[in-house]
């Protein structure tokens, strides 16, 4: 057995000081030090125990392990592949404090859904350092997709995805007929809006000129809030036609959020999702030299320094239920694909392990969101809304044992030489962080400590349950 002591346990609705007792894989005992019972409840559920670990976690915060359910792991993407597959790409999200992620496993033109689940088990197989589950990104619709839904909710893959642009985008009549049938599974979407057409159309204006062409800010030029809100607007007209919840993943401006708040005006039920290089950066990155600009090139792109704060609000509000990654690492090698095209960089950055300490230090440190609403974007609220909750998610009696120590006044700066992804750069390098993750625990087990990870391939596949509106 092991024995938390002294800290502060954090939850959604309260924080309080507190022991946890960890048996095998679960939470045993919580102990309230707020309870006139705390000490004979503690030494009545240790009196028969031996051989007790204990952990002095005074002075520090205690989280449910985060859960990260936008991460892209050895992606075929943009003519390479992302440089983190999943014994990486797991490693570095267990290193702070991420204990499960959810990584969008896709269905390519031609294959179909059991293919695309199976391609991403193999590539689970090769090492998963956290829990995991999948995504079933849908690209071609087809009677044979429609019927293998119902073995993905099965199969534990519980939440699905569809593109409005690149090359696996579903049209509109698509759209309509993908959340129709979910709904009849139990399925929920997240979908990627932005409008294709719209951006086509301003790419060829940027790639006429050779001056345009080769620049990093034709990225963001090219894919304007506009884009965004558009497509949101579309995609959530969809859904209420069909009748049916959506998701709205990497939500990046104010705009794509009016979107949304027209909707829930409406009577819709709609989830958003934002991520932390969107509360934490802005477009004038893309107006540097190539090597600089290039490794802030994702999709939606930076926005502008108000829609920052548009969504660090929406968070305090309860508008946006989760925060999530993105997590599409590169290096600067592939990044230079597009040194001649600006179309062909490779869009994503990396993320999954710097999420849980960049937001308790620009959104708690700040005051910009309270470390309850924390627990609540970083483990509560994704393990409701992606099918694990309550074994994930929260620290009770009964739940897997996935808890974070974090030092609330420790301080560290972000510097690409400690940084565990494979990814060369840091996005946020140089940024002095305050509030360090400390020691990780994965359902019963001292995982990592300090950023480093102590224990690899310890993960397990979440078989994660049918959609519930419980956010």
């Amino acid at each position: 057995m092991i024995l938390i002591e002294n800290g502060t346990l954090v939850s959604p609705r309260e924080s309080f000081l507190g022991d946890i007792l960890i048996e095998g894989e679960k939470i045993k005992k919580i102990f309230r030090k707020d309870s006139p019972n705390f000490q004979a409840e503690k030494d009545a559920a240790l009196a028969s125990e031996n051989a007790v670990e204990r952990i002095d976690a005074g002075g520090k915060l205690i989280f449910p392990g985060f859960i990260d359910c936008h991460t892209h792991f050895e992606l075929h993407v943009a003519g390479t592949v992302t440089c983190d597959d999943f014994p990486s790409g797991t490693k570095a999200a267990i290193s702070g404090g991420t204990t499960s992620i959810v990584d969008f496993g896709t269905q390519y033109k031609g294959e179909t859904l059991m293919e695309g689940f199976k391609n991403w088990q193999k590539k689970a197989d090769l090492g998963a350092s956290c829990d995991y589950g999948f995504h079933m990104s849908i690209s071609d619709w087809n009677e044979e997709a429609s019927k293998q839904c119902q073995n993905m909710m099965d199969e534990g893959l519980s939440t699905f995805k569809v593109y409005m642009t690149y090359d696996i985008q579903v049209d509109d009549e698509e759209m309509f007929y993908i959340l129709k049938r979910l709904k009849e599974v139990g399925g929920i979407t997240g979908v990627h809006c932005e409008n294709t057409g719209m951006i086509a159309a301003l790419q060829k204006k940027y790639i006429a000129e050779e001056s345009t062409k080769k620049s990093v800010s034709s990225h963001y030029l090219s894919r304007p809030d506009d884009a965004e809100a558009e497509a949101i607007n579309r995609m959530l007209y969809i859904a209420d036609v069909v009748d049916t919840p959506i998701i709205d993943v990497h939500l990046t401006c104010e705009k794509g959020l009016n979107e949304i708040r027209e909707a829930r005006k409406r009577g819709q039920v709609v989830f958003a999702e934002t991520c932390p290089q969107y509360l934490t950066m802005t477009d004038d990155l893309y107006n540097s030299d190539f090597e600089t600009s290039a490794r802030y090139v994702i999709a939606p792109p930076l926005r502008k320094k108000s829609d920052q704060e548009a969504l660090w609000k929406a968070l305090a509000d309860g508008e946006i239920q989760t925060i999530c990654t993105d997590h599409c690492s590169f290096t600067l090698e592939q990044k230079d694909l597009g040194k001649e095209d600006f179309r062909k960089i490779p869009g994503g950055m990396p993320g999954v392990e710097t999420r849980g300490e960049v937001i308790f230090s620009e959104g708690v440190v700040k005051g910009r969101i309270s470390k309850e609403r924390m627990a609540a974007l970083l483990s509560e609220n994704p393990a409701k809304l992606y099918g694990m909750y309550p074994e994930k998610g929260i620290l009770q009696e009964g739940s897997d044992a996935d808890i974070v120590l974090l030092d609330p006044n420790k301080k560290k700066t972000i510097r690409k030489e400690d940084q565990v992804s494979r990814s060369d750069y840091a996005p946020l390098e140089g940024l002095e962080i305050q509030g360090c993750i400390e020691e990780v625990f994965l359902r019963g087990k001292l995982v990592a400590k300090g950023g480093k990870v102590l224990l690899e391939n310890q993960g397990k596949y979440l078989k994660r349950k049918k959609f519930q509106p419980v956010v």
